[in-house]
């Protein structure tokens, strides 16, 4: 396969666009979502749990009608008897759908948390202190959300509504395995922006950093799902070198949306997974200047690749 053109591109920073926060709102808390939820957006509440809270909820709602009840396009609700669990669902012409249970616990009495809601097309995808928890697919149509609630035993120090730029690249153009050159080679200070969404079924995929006038592969990330291990290497001389494995949190899940950035710095790589920075890597194919191609395989459907 030929590499084709890697073009120069804006900014796709994660992050980028801070739109509203509120601070230490009272609970229960109703607010107006004022321009709605676009694909690409994040609603980022911070706080604690108290010492005594028995369950929380955060409900994305279509209104703050009481009577009826407003429809709960998204219900959020961590309960903590026994050993914990966290129930999802939708609430419809005052109905509950079928829940969604999560019985793992990333909440703690008497500790603090920060939860990412990010929005996607077809589902809202979750992490808790800078890990992945949960997705959950739209039952409600997106459009209809205009409502933030908070409701139970919580304290909240912030709410903050991040705008992405207000959109997620549909990948229509992107065939996997992807092979392109970039746009210049290689050199400290440029950054790699890689965006996707892991399959449903995924064994692994590979992102590869090589040079075109051999077979050097300069780096290769090769996260593999079945096993959470996260495996680092380079293909030098002929032969692949010793392997890194260690990673704190093993950033990817099936069937999840991620954003990976590769920087180059002077002497290593630094790799992050939806704004949390993940693994460094030492670089052992010194010359950067002969790393020109960009290489991603595997299990994953790519959305948007851009070298900055």
């Amino acid at each position: 396969m030929q590499p084709t053109d890697l073009a120069e591109a804006g900014k796709t920073m994660p992050l980028d666009q801070l739109q509203k926060i509120i601070h230490n709102p009272v609970i229960p808390y109703t607010g107006t979502i004022l321009s709605g939820l676009l694909p690409g957006e994040l609603v980022v509440i911070q706080g604690s749990v108290p010492d005594d809270s028995d369950r929380f909820q955060v409900d994305f709602q279509c209104g703050n009608s009481t009577k009826p009840r407003a429809d709960v396009a998204f219900h959020f609700n961590p309960r903590f008897k026994r050993s914990g669990s966290i129930i999802c669902n939708t609430l419809e012409k005052e109905r509950w759908g079928w829940e969604e249970i999560t019985y793992h616990m990333p909440f703690q009495k008497g500790k603090p948390f920060k939860i990412v809601f990010m929005v996607l097309k077809d589902k809202f995808q979750v992490s808790v202190n800078e890990k992945h928890l949960l997705l959950y697919n739209h039952r409600i149509n997106l459009e209809r959300i205009d409502t933030l609630g908070i409701y139970g035993k919580v304290q909240i120090q912030t709410i903050q509504f991040i705008s992405n730029n207000g959109e997620i690249p549909d990948g229509s153009q992107l065939v996997v395995p992807y092979i392109a050159r970039l746009n210049s080679a290689l050199r400290p200070g440029r950054t790699v922006a890689i965006k996707g969404e892991v399959n449903k079924n995924s064994n692994s995929f590979a992102v590869n950093l090589k040079s075109s006038d051999s077979k050097d592969i300069a780096l290769h990330l090769n996260p593999r799902m079945k096993t959470n291990v996260f495996v680092r290497n380079s293909y030098l001389s002929d032969s692949w070198g010793e392997e890194e494995k260690d990673v704190t949190n093993f950033p990817f899940s099936p069937g999840m949306y991620f954003e990976l950035l590769i920087f180059c710095d002077v002497h290593q790589y630094k790799v992050a997974v939806n704004g949390v920075h993940i693994l460094e890597y030492k670089h052992r194919f010194k010359q950067l200047e002969k790393i020109n191609i960009l290489e991603v395989i595997g299990d994953i459907q790519l959305l948007d690749v851009r070298s900055l």
